[in-house]
């Protein structure tokens, strides 16, 4: 009887929880806030709101909003709360090349900074936004690079996810509990849509242009997980017992889930047959290829699925897509391109303060 009372406690407990989530109002961000508040969670978001135009559906609202750059951030802010789920960052490698400077700023700096104020506040647990990007170029493309494989880190975005990794470390103690998700390559819908993602560029290409233009010869792999699905991540490692993830990498993502670039065309294609591929073979200056190993997520989380497969998380999107009659004028504006909305912005990104 006491042993199921504390049991009871605890999932009181954890309905109660209060959550600092950065950069709520990105990608992945609105999907992260819903969950939370479908457990029971007191959420409060805090954002710079760059990319507001980019909604193309309601979001569910935290239940506090702060207006603020994370590099501006107190440890009065962030007291009182049980986790931070970092997601805020300048969000890929192409985008991270426009301006390195800004990007260290804000991915790395930003996000030690973040972690001591956190640690200072007394935050427990620091759920951190890395990627599987961090491996760059790998050797081990038939079972998969796991969480001890070699980092080979190609653009500066990379380069400061492993950064922010080894400073969590160095500050994990038995009073704070850092945990860092490398996600695979994010796809689908959001409320907060963009298209410069592999997926949801070739759909969004071919629904709009007919054609699905690829920028290599199609063979690099990529692990693609659904953004909702990153979001379940976060929710269900905010609610595992500290031992099983304290200070712990892991990958997020399935096995089954790691396709070679010319896989996701042609499955693209099997939604829109008249789409053309097209194979521009430029590689350009970040030639990643990295096959994964998801194995670790699923020991620490025995029942966790992955909401969306890949096809099943395409058909969605491309249903929705054409619900909101999404148009080549719609493709080859700035509204769901991260990186021409932040060419625009970044003075505003350098120079914001609360």
């Amino acid at each position: 009887m006491e042993q199921r009372k504390s049991r009871l406690e605890n999932m009181e407990k954890i309905k109660k929880m209060k959550i600092f989530v950065t950069g709520h109002n990105g990608y992945i961000g609105p999907h992260l806030v819903e969950l939370l508040k479908e457990k029971g969670h007191q959420v409060t978001g805090c954002d710079i709101n760059l990319f507001l135009e980019s909604a193309i559906s309601k979001v569910v609202p935290p239940d506090k909003e702060l207006i603020k750059d994370i590099r501006n951030l107190t440890v009065k802010d962030l007291e009182g709360y049980d986790c931070v789920m970092h997601l805020a960052a300048i969000s890929n490698d192409p985008m991270g090349n426009v301006n390195p400077d800004i990007t260290y700023s804000i991915n790395k700096e930003g996000s030690i900074h973040l972690a001591h104020i956190a640690k200072q506040a007394g935050v427990g647990r620091f759920l951190f936004s890395s990627s599987c990007s961090i491996y760059g170029k790998g050797k081990d493309q038939t079972t998969g690079l796991d969480e001890t494989a070699e980092l080979n880190p190609l653009t500066p975005y990379a380069i400061s996810k492993i950064e922010t990794e080894k400073t969590l470390n160095a500050l994990a103690d038995k009073n704070f509990c850092p945990v860092y998700l490398r996600n695979s390559t994010a796809y689908g819908f959001s409320p907060m849509f963009r298209i410069d993602l592999v997926v949801n560029n070739f759909l969004a290409c071919a629904l709009a242009k007919g054609e699905i233009r690829i920028m290599s010869d199609g063979k690099p792999w990529r692990p693609l997980v659904h953004c909702r699905d990153i979001a379940h991540a976060f929710v269900a490692l905010l609610e595992t017992p500290v031992d099983l993830v304290y200070n712990k990498a892991i990958n997020i993502g399935a096995n089954s889930e790691n396709y070679q670039v010319k896989e996701v065309a042609d499955k693209v294609q099997q939604l829109m047959p008249k789409a053309s591929i097209m194979f521009t073979g430029e590689v350009g200056a970040d030639p990643r290829d990295y096959k994964v190993n998801f194995n670790l997520l699923y020991q620490i989380l025995p029942h966790f699925k992955l909401e969306y497969t890949l096809y099943k998380g395409m058909n969605d999107l491309f249903d929705r897509l054409k619900k909101i009659n999404f148009s080549e004028a719609d493709f080859n504006a700035d509204r769901f391109v991260r990186l021409k909305l932040l060419q625009k912005k970044l003075n505003t990104i350098a120079s914001f303060s609360e």
